[in-house]
């Protein structure tokens, strides 16, 4: 998102952290009901373009908002979302991305609540190394032709009871609401968005062999020390490697590996 959009989903952010302050709020109901906000809107294109018009009067639009969904999700839902469309956005499906973040955001309130935050970094990660590594699986979830209701059953056969309640609920949400995402590019927005309410940055770091507990920890002061919050390490190992060990924050890759090492090594001589 730029511009105006930015500014109103920061604001909207802030808007959904005072509201789930209160403990009164069902926090993993609110995310359901954002979630179905978001996909009326998605389908109902004529709706969201009217509730992001520009030319039209900010009360107005929240009057509509509120008329429109009051009876269809709870009054914090419609709240929510009827002070999104009095900000301006740079596009209507600037909006929708908006509310699908507050959803996601709002289920990672319920891990945090209940204790289980960490377990669902460490999940949404782990699954999706598992749906990258099997061409399968990937296919199955992925499938555009394949019905939403067996895709969340599968998830559920595969996820329930084995993850955390906020794991799978984010997991199905991403996989049968995809709105033009890959699996990849959901799976780590889900990760960043699930560091985001630990205030830390999300390093993957892949190395040839499982680490030790001092070599994590030294890894962790460093690149804590590097951009100055704190850092959670998702773990993969990949043989391939051969040794040393590749960090990746965000789009910024902190390659020191000793296979990219010789590659590189042998680039310079071919120059």
């Amino acid at each position: 998102m730029n511009g105006a959009s930015r500014e109103a989903l920061a604001a909207a952010r802030e808007s959904l952290a005072a509201l789930t302050d209160s403990t009164s709020v069902d926090a993993a109901a609110l995310a359901d009901e954002l979630a179905a906000v978001t996909t009326l809107l998605e389908r109902e294109v004529s709706l969201r373009r009217v509730l992001t018009d520009p030319a039209r009067d900010g009360e107005s639009k929240a009057g509509l908002a509120s008329r429109v969904l009051g009876e269809q999700v709870g009054g914090p839902a419609v709240d929510l979302v009827s002070g999104m469309v009095r900000s301006r956005w740079s596009s209507p499906r600037d909006l929708v991305d908006a509310i699908e973040v507050l959803a996601d955001s709002a289920d990672l309130v319920a891990a945090e609540r209940d204790g289980s935050l960490d377990d669902v970094e460490d999940e949404l990660f782990r699954f999706a190394r598992t749906v990258s590594s099997s061409a399968e699986l990937r296919s199955a979830l992925s499938d555009q032709r394949a019905r939403s209701e067996a895709k969340a059953a599968l998830l559920h056969t595969l996820l329930g009871g084995r993850a955390q309640p906020a794991t799978e609920r984010l997991v199905t949400r991403l996989v049968t609401q995809p709105r033009g995402r890959s699996l990849e590019g959901g799976f780590d927005a889900l990760t960043q968005l699930a560091a985001e309410r630990r205030n830390r940055s999300v390093a993957v770091v892949t190395s040839a062999v499982p680490l030790s507990d001092r070599q994590r920890q030294r890894l962790a002061d460093a690149l804590a020390s590097l951009y100055g919050r704190q850092v959670h390490l998702n773990l993969d190992v990949d043989p391939q490697v051969l040794g040393g060990i590749t960090v990746r924050v965000g789009d910024e890759v902190i390659n020191g590996s000793i296979a990219d090492r010789l590659d590189d090594a042998q680039r310079r001589m071919a120059g």
